[in-house]
């Protein structure tokens, strides 16, 4: 009988942290590379790592461990309510014997009902938590505007490549690490709460910086 639940309840929703803020996670170690021997730093021509600015930053540091909250707080959400469909799933296998087959079918039927809203709900947190992420995100990028320009100016930069982009370079040309400095001087912290995308709820408090 439980067999039922086994589409909309076999699994609490994973929810993890993806594009840039996930981007502070170190990847799987690889190969030793051989050492290079860079030519001279070339005047003027800079190289800056965004995705490295908000990992190491105060502020991306703080929104990827809110985040983490919130993602566990959901997942909490989540298992408490499938084990009530579970615990019912299983009290109704327990008295089916007993059950005329029309009554036992109402009961599945209505068991069934409430799996479904469960999934939907799943589904609905995840999207609300990338929505989540994906605001505080621009706002950290928001942030890192200002910063670079500063930093640009004041290395006398001609020109800023993305060290995404770029194969190779003299780290001497780097200028994320001063941006991120520049940065944690601006901005240390976001609070924000889950956006809320259910159909006639409020919307989320905006995010509000902390500079301490």
């Amino acid at each position: 009988m439980s067999k039922f639940l086994s589409a909309a309840a076999s699994s609490v929703v994973a929810l993890a942290l993806a594009t840039s803020a996930s981007a502070q996670t170190a990847p799987a170690a690889a190969p030793a590379a051989p050492a290079v021997t860079h030519g001279p730093a070339l005047t003027g021509v800079c190289i800056f790592s965004s995705q490295g600015a908000v990992g190491n930053s105060l502020v991306g540091k703080a929104v990827d461990a809110r985040l983490k909250t919130i993602i566990q707080q959901v997942n909490a959400e989540l298992t408490a309510e499938r084990t009530g469909l579970d615990n019912e799933a299983k009290a109704l296998d327990a008295k089916k014997a007993s059950l005329a087959q029309d009554a036992l079918e109402q009961q599945a039927s209505a068991l069934q009902v409430k799996a479904n809203a469960w999934q939907r709900k799943g589904q609905l947190r995840q999207k609300e938590v990338e929505a989540t992420e994906q605001k505080a995100l621009a706002r950290v990028y928001q942030e890192l505007d200002t910063p670079i320009r500063q930093v640009y100016q004041a290395q006398k930069c001609s020109i800023l490549f993305d060290r995404e982009s770029v194969m190779l370079a003299n780290p001497s040309m780097d200028i994320t690490g001063a941006v991120v400095a520049a940065l944690d001087a601006r901005i240390k912290t976001l609070t924000f709460d889950r956006e809320r995308l259910d159909q006639g709820a409020p919307g989320a408090a905006a995010l509000q910086p902390t500079n301490k």
